[in-house]
């Protein structure tokens, strides 16, 4: 009777799961690590647990339950969104702080410009005092434009002309003669044909134009650039993303290996996935950023922006003294196309010289501005456009600088966890964006499905790359490709939908630690030949 018995219970020991190295290991370093990150401990076994019920860490001997691997899933997730938000923010704060240093330094060109009328333009006498609101109106029109209100400058630049034709041919008239609105209206259409002004409309209708557009589009540009940054670090990360980040940065703790960081190569792969669509931006995101510096570098090329803006009284003088001094010869001009003014009998007007005016004040062309005035432009193109090169690569540097906050210290290459034990990471680094996320190990992702807002975040850069290009032309031109379908093909699209995938096994070796898979082939063979040893022994017996 003593026999059964005896391979009963021998048999039983060997059915029921051996000891697994570390079973009786405490929780006590997970508990504390767990309830640091703002959990209750009530979740935290006492001694580990087998780990068949991991879903997102390898399987094992565990000290983390379910909801413990839930919990630690979402607060992965979490600390990256917020590593991509504070990058963003700091990103924002950049362009924030070069549009508050543009802005100031072109208001305050504007407003020195705008000052200097009255200093400029008193010696035309009354021609200047009984007409400051036409000059006040053309320089708060520049400002609105450049605030970004729909004004047209060529249209507005223009009728400044014509008034100021009116008003200085008003001027010139003899006080016996009235001249009517129509015939002032008549007047103020000869300016394109005749020329009174001389080239000094025309020359800066084109410098003053160019000078605005490019202003205003590089602020634009740099308002653009900040929103994308705002939307795009916003933009939630996929379900898929937050199981590799579980495994990436807390499954370690999970399978007592707090100590171990994750292989550099691995957090790359890792980020590179979750990031695939940010990283979709980067192709116009260097095209935004190097048309800027082009722009940025346009304000510095002859005539310079704050000549341009400087110079416009002296300009203003020099179109109406060049007026003033050919008035005989405009006038009789303007009485062959719009006929003689006066009531009948009055005659005609008689010659002006009275009226003419030399002046020797300053002109356009002997205008310089001051060496501080050159230097400070100077100085504002070379901080805007360094500033913008050291953001070019944002996009595909983002992954790399977040392992370098996540995952800090995982150089040791065979060391470092690789999402599976302390060893090696074999795998090659996947390259940037959708399309070669095809391969990931770490991060599952459709690739024929591109994040709809940041696809729209490229379009947005795409139309301001080219407001900006044609700004560097003079021209301003609001640019819509309607060939570009925001939701149609693109980086990360496949031929006709379809993707082959083809995913390469994680590593050349077994997952299991050498220790365990020894214990358990020891284990295994013992209770063997513990099964053996009474069956020989019962065959002895009955001979």
């Amino acid at each position: 009777m003593r026999l059964p018995v005896l391979l009963c219970v021998l048999v039983s020991l060997c059915a029921a799961p051996g000891p697994v190295a570390g079973a009786d290991r405490s929780c006590s370093d997970l508990r504390q690590f767990y309830t640091g990150k703002g959990f209750t401990s009530e979740r935290v076994p006492q001694t580990e647990i087998s780990g068949e019920h991991l879903r997102m860490c390898p399987q094992g001997p565990t000290c983390c339950t379910s909801a413990m691997e839930e919990d630690l899933a979402g607060l992965s997730t979490k600390e990256t969104e917020g590593l991509i938000r504070e990058a963003g923010r700091s990103l924002q704060a950049v362009f924030n702080g070069l549009h508050r240093s543009f802005d100031m330094y072109f208001t305050e060109l504007h407003g020195r410009s705008e000052r200097s009328l009255q200093e400029v333009l008193s010696p035309l006498g009354p021609l200047y005092s009984q007409n400051s609101r036409l000059y006040g109106d053309l320089y708060t029109d520049l400002r609105q434009y450049y605030r970004g209100s729909a004004l047209n400058l060529d249209e507005n630049l223009s009728e400044f002309w014509s008034r100021l034709l009116e008003r200085t041919f008003k001027a010139s008239a003899s006080t016996d003669v009235s001249l009517s609105e129509d015939y002032l209206e008549c007047v103020a259409k000869q300016q394109e044909t005749l020329r009174p002004f001389g080239d000094v409309p025309r020359d800066m209708k084109a410098k003053v134009i160019r000078a605005f557009v490019t202003a205003r589009s590089f602020v634009q540009g740099l308002l653009v650039s900040t929103d994308v940054v705002r939307k795009v670090s916003q933009v939630s990360l996929s379900p898929e993303c937050e199981r590799a980040l579980m495994k990436l940065l807390y499954c370690p703790h999970c399978r007592g290996m707090a100590s171990a960081k994750p292989c550099s190569s691995y957090c790359a792969n890792v980020m590179k996935g979750c990031l695939a669509n940010q990283a979709d931006l980067n192709p116009e995101w260097q095209n935004l950023i190097d048309t800027m510096i082009q722009v940025a570098s346009s304000f510095s090329t002859e005539p310079s922006l704050d000549v341009v803006l400087s110079s416009i009284p002296v300009r203003i003088y020099e179109a109406v003294h060049y007026l003033q001094e050919n008035m005989d010869t405009f006038t009789a001009k303007v009485y062959q196309t719009c006929g003689t003014p006066g009531e009948p009998g009055t005659g005609s007007p008689t010659p002006h010289e009275q009226k003419k005016k030399k002046s020797g004040s300053l002109t356009a062309s002997e205008y310089k501005p001051s060496p501080t005035a050159g230097l400070r432009l100077e100085m504002q193109v070379s901080d805007l456009s360094s500033k913008l090169r050291e953001m070019r690569q944002y996009w595909i540097q983002l992954s790399l600088a977040l392992c370098g906050k996540l995952a800090p210290g995982g150089n040791s290459q065979d060391k470092c966890w690789n999402g599976i034990t302390k060893a090696r990471y074999l795998p090659e680094v996947m390259g940037d964006g959708l399309a070669n996320q095809i391969n990931n190990p770490e991060v599952e992702l459709d690739i024929t499905k591109p994040d709809m807002t940041i696809r729209q975040q490229i379009m947005q850069l795409k139309i301001m790359s080219n407001r900006l290009k044609n700004a560097l032309d003079g021209n301003d031109v609001d640019f819509q490709d309607a060939s570009d379908d925001i939701s149609g093909s693109g980086s990360g699209m496949c031929v006709g939908g379809q993707c082959p995938r083809s995913r390469p096994g994680l590593y050349a070796y077994s997952p299991d630690n050498n220790r365990v898979r020894g214990a358990a082939a020891f284990q295994s063979g013992f209770c063997s030949l513990l099964l053996l040893l009474p069956v020989t022994l019962l065959l002895l017996l009955q001979r």
